[in-house]
């Protein structure tokens, strides 16, 4: 029996009634537990979305132990090392660790171009952006500061790339399960490269902006471990210490400087998400489930200027239902920001 669209977007049923029971569509992943925001996401995202989610987030968490306390430089250095050149072979549909190799496999399998027929080249895959994850480690295990925000900038849209436009380019997305989506894409032409792919540049955005929230909303603790989060040019202009970033509650000028960042961003992430239209909204509802629950973050982080965040029992209840509604207004095509 065809499925009933939704009369106030034209959205089918079960979409809606999905939200209800989406703990029972697939585990979460086990080998390395989620984020809470990063769960969220992937419990609400569409059944065909999660495997991709799940093992991105992933990757992103086995990439970060390289950065974790304690560890011995060279083998930093060493492990990072392996993974830029698994991120290289997985682009190229070659991978051999079973993380990216997940990844592949959720992506149809990455083997042969369409065009020439010979094997995937690192330039056009749809998985070139994965490298961003390693490029960000390595910029991290250095400690390298930010000289100005155009270096920022390009910090978090590697991230972005290797998050969130490597999930929106997915072809279940486009695909024949996407409600009212066009057919599938070949693996070659889904890049941004591609001629005639579509433009995923807005979703690159909207991962910078969801990045840099995360680098703020845990500015001291970054500070402290050498991972200074604001432009020296900005700090020098506000006429900023860059030691005092380490130090809240912070001086008037760096509290200023954050207010405005935070303003900035939450409107980067309205406008990277206000053109989607109903059917976009529900094949998309894991990323918008993260737009909002970034958000909130946000503001809730600016609301404890001059003090850095802190965490509380009720913020994960909050999050949770803020979740949810966004979800529900996702697979209703009335998603909104507030």
């Amino acid at each position: 029996m065809p499925e009933k669209p939704d009369q106030r977007s034209g959205t089918s049923t079960s979409h809606v009634q999905g939200l209800d029971k989406a703990g029972s569509l697939g585990a979460p992943p086990a080998s390395h537990p989620l984020q809470p925001t990063r769960y969220l996401a992937w419990l609400y995202s569409p059944p065909l979305q999660r495997p991709v989610l799940a093992a991105l987030c992933e990757i992103e968490s086995e990439i970060a132990t390289s950065l974790r306390a304690g560890l011995d430089h060279h083998v930093a250095h060493t492990r990072l090392q392996w993974w830029r050149e698994e991120c290289e072979r997985c682009a190229q549909g070659r991978p051999v660790h079973p993380l990216t190799r997940e990844l592949v496999r959720a992506y149809g399998g990455l083997t042969v171009n369409p065009q020439s027929g010979g094997p995937v080249s690192p330039a056009t895959s749809p998985l070139a952006g994965i490298m961003g994850f390693a490029d960000t480690a390595v910029w991290d295990l250095a400690g390298a500061t930010f000289e100005t925000r155009r270096e920022l900038t390009a910090y978090c849209e590697r991230w972005g790339a290797a998050m969130i436009e490597l999930i929106a380019a997915h072809p279940a997305s486009t695909g024949p399960s996407a409600v009212g989506a066009p057919g599938p894409v070949p693996a070659a032409e889904t890049t941004p490269a591609a001629a005639g792919a579509p433009d995923q540049s807005h979703w690159r955005a909207l991962g910078a902006a969801l990045r840099e929230v995360e680098l703020l909303a845990n500015l001291a603790p970054e500070a402290h471990s050498g991972r200074l989060r604001v432009p020296l040019d900005e700090l020098e202009r506000a006429g900023v210490d860059p030691a005092s970033v380490a130090k809240p509650p912070w001086p008037a000028g760096l509290t200023t400087l954050l207010r405005e960042r935070h303003e900035a961003l939450r409107a980067a992430i309205t406008e990277n998400v206000s053109g989607l239209d109903p059917d976009e909204q529900a094949n998309f509802r894991g990323l918008l489930v993260w737009a909002a629950l970034a958000w909130q973050l946000s503001r809730r982080t600016q609301r404890a200027l001059p003090n850095a965040i802190a965490s509380r029992r009720y913020h994960a209840l909050a999050d949770g239902w803020h979740a949810w509604r966004a979800a529900r207004q996702a697979v209703t095509g009335h998603f909104r920001l507030s």
